[in-house]
């Protein structure tokens, strides 16, 4: 009986109900209707979690079908990476014979080079038109699902290829893996993440060196996965002896100079560089400032003064405010932290953060709202500013608006809250700012009862 219902909640894609049948002893290795275990079901059906659920209950990814298949064969002909990977298991290294590993590796190299469409007419001789469609393969990343002639797959077998390689230990050339990542020219499908993670994981000085060669490549997609690289290796330094943050923050500052021809790839280099450190962040900004690319021009605030270190000079200062005013709408709001934190650097700054707080781009209201209402300028011209933000239809905006308005303790603020609306709201639990205005209204409640 368990066994049934065990079927039953695989074809139902309910991961809980299979774990806990699991464990109230149902055999993990059920037969369906078919004749085929239950793991072929999820595995069909491109169920992650289900598949997981039953490998770790004890099913058997590598049991011996009777057309000789294996379910993890199965997995990997179907393309979901995902799906790959619940079905791979644990140290498959060790449980999987060298023959078999190479028959995984084989099978996903071929599905691979031949490309998902090529291998679906291979298999069903339909000539017809297939139908695709975009799915998500994973809580972060896509795949294109095709179908023809009843047979379904999803075209992420690069990055199964790229999976099996790691777990079976094999040292894909960093070449072979740049290739993979921006074959598709597409930046969230799962074949370049796969790629990405893969690179990142070997922080090796080779490694390193032959990824960085890419950027002077005359293709913009190879410089742009080096950066992604960059970033990760940036952002993920703890975890590693070989971080390279000094030889990566120098690489960026003189590509940044090295007259990078294409406007997208230049707007990352200045992102990637926002996260490192180096004596020149403001020399770099203060060179793009007035590029004619509004995606770099957005890049550049960040760069001319975070908020800490000593007041900016007279031509960080210009440049800010020039960009505050910029005539695109990202750049404007890309300045407005940088432009807040530097409100004590001199005349003009209180002009620009007002105005920014009543530009015509609700986008750059909103950020405005939330920089001024942690700020530390008191002008009574940005409090004003604040309480036309009260009316604003975003819920954000205003809750910003209002807190901003009371942490300066103006007398407005209690007529903001009354504009406000319901202060309990679905996602707002833990809400610092809400906290601060519920706890405002009891004090003057408290002091309204006491007179």
């Amino acid at each position: 009986m368990d066994d049934a219902r065990l079927v039953a909640a695989v074809r139902r894609g309910d991961a809980e109900a299979v774990t806990a049948l699991l464990e109230a002893g149902a055999d993990p290795d059920a037969v369906a209707d078919d004749g085929l275990p239950v793991l072929c079901l999820a595995v069909a059906a491109c169920d992650a979690a289900v598949a997981e659920a039953l490998v770790e209950g004890g099913a058997d990814p590598d049991r011996e079908l009777p057309d000789g298949t294996t379910p993890l064969v199965r997995a990997v002909d179907g393309g979901s990476p995902a799906v790959a990977g619940a079905v791979l298991g644990r140290e498959p290294r060790l449980r999987l014979p060298e023959a078999e590993r190479g028959r995984l590796l084989a099978l996903a190299w071929h599905w691979y080079e031949r490309g998902a469409e090529g291998g679906l007419r291979d298999r069903t001789g339909e000539p017809g038109p297939v139908r695709r469609v975009r799915v998500r393969d994973d809580e972060y990343h896509s795949v294109s699902e095709l179908t023809l002639g009843g047979l379904t797959v999803r075209d992420g077998h690069g990055a199964i290829l790229t999976g099996l390689e790691r777990a079976f230990r094999v040292l894909t050339p960093v070449d072979e893996l740049v290739t993979r990542a921006v074959a598709r020219r597409d930046p969230e499908h799962v074949d370049r993440s796969s790629a990405l993670w893969t690179l990142d994981g070997r922080r090796s000085r080779e490694t390193w060196s032959a990824v960085t060669a890419h950027r002077h490549g005359p293709d913009p997609e190879r410089r742009l996965f080096v950066l992604d690289v960059l970033r990760l290796h940036l952002l993920f330094t703890s975890n590693w002896r070989n971080s390279y943050e000094r030889e990566t923050a120098e690489l960026l500052v003189a590509w940044a100079a090295g007259g990078e021809d294409d406007s997208r790839v230049l707007a990352e280099v200045l992102r990637v560089l926002s996260e490192a450190e180096h004596r020149d962040l403001e020399a770099v900004g203060l060179r793009h400032a007035g590029h004619p690319d509004p995606r770099v021009r957005a890049r550049v605030p960040v760069l001319l003064f975070d908020g800490e270190g000593p007041a900016p000079g007279a031509a960080t200062r210009a440049a800010l405010l020039a960009l505050a005013g910029d005539e695109d709408h990202e750049v404007r709001a890309e300045a407005v932290r940088a432009v807040v934190a530097a409100h004590g650097a001199g005349p003009g700054f209180t002009d620009a953060v007002v105005a920014l707080l009543r530009d015509p781009a609700a986008g750059v209201r909103a950020r405005a709202a939330e920089a001024v209402a942690n700020g530390a300028d008191r002008a009574g011209a940005i409090a004003d500013a604040l309480a036309a933000l009260c009316d604003e239809d975003d819920f954000e905006t205003r809750l910003h608006a209002v807190y901003g308005l009371l942490r300066r303790h103006d007398p407005r603020t209690e007529e903001a809250v009354r504009r406000l609306g319901p202060l309990f709201r679905p996602g707002h639990e833990h809400d610092h700012r809400l906290s601060a205005v519920v706890h405002g209204n009891r004090e003057r409640e408290n002091r309204s009862a006491a007179e």
